[in-house]
């Protein structure tokens, strides 16, 4: 029977791939221009991820069931310009406009920050699903937070389903995963390991206990170093992380800060895999910093593999389910 063939662009560490691939899926191709991401990818995966795809033609790309993309953000986060299609990086989702029309693959999944949805008072998603829905797809999006689907990290993203000559309704997973807190996926650390992370200023203010959190699935902020701004806000460990950034500044820069017993630390990069649901085993062999970058900018694998399950679920059974093994 045959395999789901799904291609991985702007694959950044392989979240997509890690949520996806089985033995009943093969990753027939993947683009990631990053030179540091690429070397992660390679280390995991034992392929090493074509460049620009901008430079990629689509008939060099092979046949696919399923098209996956986190495409970059930054043209679209709350934290940058916000200027979408008149950056250059938000021109990028033009280049899948061009792979779909050339391939037509069954699925496809793509993946943006959650001021996609209104960007451009909503005008950027309408231009991206009547791209989509020219093409022949059914469009289907939601909001999706990471801390619903059994991780605790309150990573709020923009989900983009698309079926190929659909008819019917697709509904996106359910949100009845069991809670995690930062506590669950803490690390034993080293002397060392906590030294290198532990933050120790005199201008630290923890305000308040943590016996009042009422939704563990959201961060719940006790203190803050210096003035509190960006990576200067202490959270307790009792509920959920704040969402892993690939930029920023701060004294808990990327990670946030948080009260782990007596101490006030960042994360670790083991921690912060754990974070975004790849395994402890996941090779990152680079600098604490280039860590977080990689993972702040990569997709919650928990996430992804829910809704890919919905997918197979509501969408392969009743189409495919005679000549694909899924």
């Amino acid at each position: 029977m045959q395999q789901i063939r799904f291609i991985d662009l702007f694959a950044g560490i392989g979240g997509f791939r890690q949520a996806i691939e089985n033995r009943h899926t093969n990753c027939v191709f993947s683009s990631e221009w990053d030179p540091l991401a690429q070397k992660v990818y390679r280390d995991n995966y034992q392929d090493i991820p074509f460049g620009d795809i901008t430079k990629i033609l689509a008939k060099d790309i092979p046949d696919h069931d399923l098209l996956c993309a986190g495409f970059p953000c930054q043209a679209f986060s709350v934290a940058g310009k916000r200027l979408g299609f008149q950056d250059t990086r938000g021109t990028l989702f033009f280049d899948i406009e061009r792979i779909l029309k050339y391939h037509t693959p069954s699925m496809v999944i793509l993946e943006n920050v959650k001021n996609f949805k209104s960007h451009d008072n909503g005008d950027t998603f309408k231009t991206v699903k009547k791209s989509l829905e020219h093409i022949g797809y059914k469009v289907f999006a939601k909001v999706l937070r990471s801390s619903d689907f059994g991780t605790p990290q309150a990573r709020e993203r923009f989900y983009i389903v698309g079926l190929y000559n659909f008819s019917g309704e697709f509904l996106f997973p359910k949100t009845s995963h069991k809670t995690k807190t930062i506590k669950d996926i803490l690390c034993d650390l080293s002397r060392n390991e906590q030294n290198d992370l532990k933050i120790i200023r005199n201008d630290i203010d923890i305000y308040r206990n943590d016996k009042d959190i009422i939704d563990q699935r959201r961060p719940y902020q006790i203190g803050r170093i210096n003035k509190g701004g960006q990576g200067e806000r202490i959270y307790s460990s009792k509920a959920s992380g704040i969402t892993l950034s690939a930029y920023g500044g701060g004294a808990a820069a990327k990670t946030g800060a948080y009260k782990v017993g007596r101490t006030i630390r960042k994360l670790h990069p083991i921690e912060c895999l754990r974070l975004q649901g790849f395994p402890d085993t996941f090779k990152l062999n680079c600098s604490f910093n280039q860590s977080y970058k990689l993972l702040g900018n990569s997709v919650t694998t928990n996430v992804v593999k829910s809704i890919y399950n919905e997918i197979k679920r509501q969408y392969l059974f009743k189409e495919f389910n005679q000549n694909i093994s899924i």
